[in-house]
């Protein structure tokens, strides 16, 4: 089977990205939802800057991809220091 090529577009609004020191994620049981948050220290109140809607298997898909790289940046940078409290990823199982 020929190697299939994809051809993805990065317009440039989104090339830019979009800074979250918060995700928060629900599902249903046919999609997860993922909606990364920008919170300032010490308010209360955040932003949705984003919302990812995804189907279980993509995103244990994204699970797996984000475990493989954690591990390789980890490799050739030392291990990262997740001791410290943060507020990155919250889970909630009910729905959005």
């Amino acid at each position: 089977m020929p190697e299939q090529k994809l051809e993805i577009n990065l317009p440039e609004d989104i090339a830019q990205g979009t800074y979250s020191n918060l995700a928060i994620i629900t599902h249903t049981d046919n999609e997860f939802i993922l909606d990364f948050v920008a919170m300032m220290p010490g308010a209360p109140k955040g932003n949705v800057r984003s919302r990812i809607v995804m189907t279980p298997q993509n995103v244990k898909r994204l699970l797996n991809a984000l475990n493989e790289n954690v591990h390789r940046f980890e490799e050739r940078n030392g291990r990262i220091n997740d001791g410290q409290p943060n507020m990155l990823p919250i889970s909630d199982n009910g729905i959005a």
